[in-house]
């Protein structure tokens, strides 16, 4: 994953990087006042070994012997002989007092540090000060090589603790950095884990290399579109409605030696969209001229007439079993003219009608007396009836739906075009939010360039 693709992942996400910072400095906030004051006392000390003034090389063993000595009394100093010593006037555990000790040998140096942590500050430089007595008489005692003789090592306190004035712990912009910081790794690593996880497709790009198909439109997700499902609302000045325009355009594109005339409008499940992505094109392109018949192929579960609000008694299983002729089926809808052919009644053997030499010569029939024969057929996976149509039409699009339609199943949909010898000439992103179709340039109140109107093939030619 590049750069470019995180930064993407963390604008699509930024609501939730945002509500995990503000999580997490709201956590190290109330840790934070949970947290007791706690202050620290140093004390240091002087470590030197007895030397002999007269001989230089006497006074160099004596400065080593005293380096080598911090490092042992900078343990003996968290030793349990030691801090009994202290803690028992304070009447405090020694093994909880020897947790808040810590010892520092000055590195080059022949200095020792004490340091000691307590909720009380004065209580902290006492133990301190106590810290630095104990070691002395215990550093003064064991190096004695006997009783009577003068101790080889000496340690002075040269700094006496004081009472400390403010507290060392705990830090506020220390724990709000370390809980923002936290909370926007947990974040990051969970929205880069869900992204790699989650198999759908989300962008253009995605859709693109799901299927090796060009990609003709981006249909945004409009919150009341499901109450207004057409493109004619708001003359036409919407995002939605720019987006058909384009696929439009994009269409006069497709084949250039060899135009499609009639498409298969599918997707690989249901609820992805495909059946308001034929009803809505139909309407840009009899917006631009075109002689267009929309047939509802989908003869499991119609919905074209709901759509636009036509019966849908009468239609294509009519006319396939010969009880009504392609004239009395035929319906117009709109001011642009749009010829309809409805589903009919739902026949108990859709795969066998759609699949019928009737269906076959139907089909050339139709490309013959319009521009652009859109037809609304049920999913592929589900059933065959798509993979049947696509066998015999000029072309499919296949509709996604962004975050929705997995890419397996994009795969496994082209992968059955292809069995058949379908030709996918293209896909279509839908529902996608609208922050991604400003991104590809669609804006409202954008007035089209006016199309050139295709070019008209006499009827039965």
């Amino acid at each position: 994953m590049e750069l470019l693709s995180y930064l993407r992942l963390a604008r699509r996400n930024w609501w939730i990087i945002a509500l995990a910072a503000g999580t997490g400095a709201g956590g190290a906030m109330l840790v934070t006042q949970q947290m007791p004051e706690r202050y620290a006392a140093t004390v240091s000390m002087l470590v030197a070994a007895e030397d002999d003034e007269s001989s230089a090389a006497g006074a160099y063993q004596a400065n080593l012997l005293s380096q080598q000595r911090v490092k042992s009394y900078a343990n003996l100093i968290t030793s349990r002989r030691v801090v009994a010593e202290v803690a028992r006037p304070e009447g405090l555990n020694p093994d909880s007092l020897a947790r808040n000790v810590k010892a520092e040998a000055v590195p080059d140096t022949v200095l020792l540090r004490a340091t000691v942590e307590d909720v009380d500050p004065a209580r902290a430089g006492r133990l301190a000060n106590a810290v630095g007595e104990q070691l002395t008489a215990l550093i003064d005692q064991i190096e004695r090589p006997n009783k009577d003789s003068k101790s080889t090592i000496k340690v002075t306190v040269i700094d006496k603790a004081v009472t400390p004035g403010k507290p060392v712990s705990p830090r506020p912009l220390v724990n709000l950095s370390i809980g923002v910081l936290l909370s926007l790794l947990a974040a990051g690593s969970a929205i880069i884990l869900y992204d790699r996880l989650d198999t759908t497709v989300k962008t253009p790009e995605d859709l693109l290399e799901a299927t090796g198909g060009a990609v003709l439109g981006v249909i945004s997700y409009e919150k009341d579109a499901k109450e207004y499902p057409l493109i004619v609302r708001d003359q036409g000045n919407s995002i939605r409605a720019e987006a058909f325009r384009a696929i439009r355009t994009n269409l006069q594109f497709v084949g250039i030696d060899e135009k499609p005339r009639s498409l298969v409008i599918t997707s690989c499940l249901p609820g992805e969209g495909k059946s308001s992505t034929s009803v809505n094109l139909a309407i840009a392109l009899g917006q631009a001229g075109w002689r267009v018949l929309l047939v509802d192929a989908d003869l499991r579960r119609p919905s074209v007439p709901d759509y636009l609000g036509i019966e849908g008694a009468v239609g294509l299983t009519n006319v396939l079993i010969g009880t009504s002729t392609l004239a009395d089926a035929l319906q117009t809808w709109g001011d642009d003219q749009i010829q309809v052919l409805p589903s009919g009644p739902i026949p108990p053997n859709p795969s066998e009608l759609l699949s019928s030499h009737q269906m076959r010569q139907l089909l050339v029939q139709l490309r013959k007396s319009y521009d652009m024969v859109l037809i609304d057929a049920p999913p592929l996976l589900p059933v065959t009836d798509a993979a049947t149509l696509a066998a015999v039409a000029d072309g499919v699009l296949l509709v996604a739906r962004s975050a929705k339609t997995q890419r397996d199943h994009l795969a496994h949909a082209t992968t059955q075009l292809s069995s058949v010898s379908g030709r996918l000439i293209g896909s279509i992103l839908n529902f996608t939010p609208s922050r991604t179709i400003h991104h590809y340039g669609y804006d409202y109140n954008y007035e089209p360039v006016k199309e050139a109107e295709p070019e008209k093939i006499p009827v039965g030619v």
